[in-house]
């Protein structure tokens, strides 16, 4: 995500057509497995658990097994408390596993230490846990990041990115594996999909990190990729969001043959591109959009079918002079119309009740007038909250409002791939 608080928690052309080769469009698959059915049934009612840097969970680093999974499961029990029916949680932060992966190291964010065992196995436990409490278990991940910091020799001696040192990218202070090559992306899909074929995810989740966030008087150095892999493309800009394109649309396909019935779903910064820009953008002056500055086209993936449902990360207030949320509320209902594609919304519950955000922010009530005004917009089919955290907190009642005021009752989850 976008702010030190986001769901990822920033520490803060030509050649794409048959990218998607492989893989039928949503239009041409079976639609009744996806999530945006969950519409019928109470609507979609998410909430991101992040565990970079430990945001939500584990509290720290280096508790013991009992520990974090008694957090865990409070973490579960207060989704259902709060009438939520699906968790999105963090299980591949900084390029290292909260599962017993074969590709990669386990997560520093267990035990402290990067690579070392926790003694026991956190993504399949929440798998089981949440659905034994009628909850989705999203499984998000990160596909490009390597770490909080440059430093190679601060990863454990195993990690991919210390016997692949060609494969990174230092930029703004983090390390990033290189998205322009070629086997970076079948790796970091190999990682992925492991834990696909070994869970029953419901979701498969990626956040809004795809090229990194622009930073002030830097470069992202891949050059030598551009000039090895670019030749085809007018300028780098496209293709680096070929690049991305392939990613996507890749992934799309190796999803659907490792476990059929899995959705796949991206949860993008909320301004795909300004209207100034393009005259199909949304009338918003945003000073980063996920077309132009991380070389995501995410209205392209939501018209080819390459994912089940988006998650745009709307964390404006209403009425916000360069970003309002109800203009973009408008703009991706436009956006899925006709596509099959499902819309949850993502929501800044972090900003509620923070002093340091706008007024806006401050009243109890804001947050329930965005799900009004969604349920007045026939292609959402949900809201997402960010995140757990603020979800156990909920600093100025914020949360307790909305599900007082749209959530009456405990809602069935969307239909789970081989269920009834």
């Amino acid at each position: 995500m976008t702010t030190a608080t986001g769901a990822a928690f920033a520490v803060v052309g030509p050649g794409a057509s048959g990218a998607s080769a492989g893989r039928p469009s949503i239009r041409e698959r079976d639609r009744d497995r996806t999530p945006s059915r969950s519409a019928r049934s109470g609507g979609f009612r998410g909430m991101w658990v992040a565990t970079v840097a430990n945001r939500d969970w584990p509290s720290r680093a280096g508790l013991t097994a009992a520990e974090q999974k008694a957090e865990l499961l409070a973490h579960l029990d207060k989704a259902v408390e709060r009438r939520l029916n699906a968790v999105v949680l963090q299980v591949r932060p900084t390029a290292d596993a909260l599962w017993p992966s074969p590709h990669e190291p386990w997560a520093q964010c267990l035990t402290g230490t990067q690579g070392r065992d926790p003694g026991w196995d956190p993504l399949g436990t929440a798998v089981t846990e949440a659905h034994a409490r009628g909850l989705e278990l999203h499984a998000w991940f990160n596909p490009y990041r390597v770490a909080n910091h440059t430093d190679p020799a601060r990863l454990t001696a195993s990690h991919p990115a210390r016997r692949h040192p060609d494969w990174t990218v230092p930029y703004g202070g983090k390390l990033y594996y290189n998205p322009g090559l070629p086997e970076v992306r079948r790796f970091v899909q190999d990682a992925m999909l492991d834990a696909v074929r070994r869970y029953a995810l419901d979701a498969v989740h990626w956040d809004d990190y795809f090229y990194p966030y622009p930073v002030a008087g830097e470069r992202f150095a891949d050059d030598e990729a551009y000039a090895r892999h670019g030749a085809d493309f007018p300028d780098r800009a496209d293709w680096r969001r070929h690049n991305t394109d392939l990613l996507v649309s890749e992934m799309a396909a190796r999803i659907e043959e490792v476990r059929p019935g899995t959705a796949f779903g991206i949860s993008p910064f909320g301004v795909w591109r300004n209207i100034a820009d393009d005259p199909r953008g949304s009338d918003t002056r945003a000073g980063v959009a996920t077309y132009d500055d991380l070389y995501a086209d995410t209205r392209k993936w939501i018209a080819e079918g390459w994912i089940d449902h988006v998650v745009p990360q709307l964390y404006w207030h209403i009425g916000h002079p360069a970003t309002d949320y109800a203009t973009l509320l408008d703009w991706w209902n436009a956006a899925v119309r006709g596509t099959g594609v499902g819309l949850y919304v993502g929501e800044a519950l972090y900003k509620a009740g923070d002093t340091a955000q706008p007024e806006a922010w401050q009243d109890p009530k804001e947050l329930s007038r965005h799900l009004a005004l969604a349920a007045d917009r026939p292609g959402v089919g949900g809201h997402c909250f960010f995140a757990a955290k603020e979800v156990t907190e909920d600093r100025n009642g914020a949360l307790a409002t909305a599900v007082a005021d749209h959530y009456p009752a405990r809602a069935r989850p969307p239909r789970r791939p081989g269920t009834a």
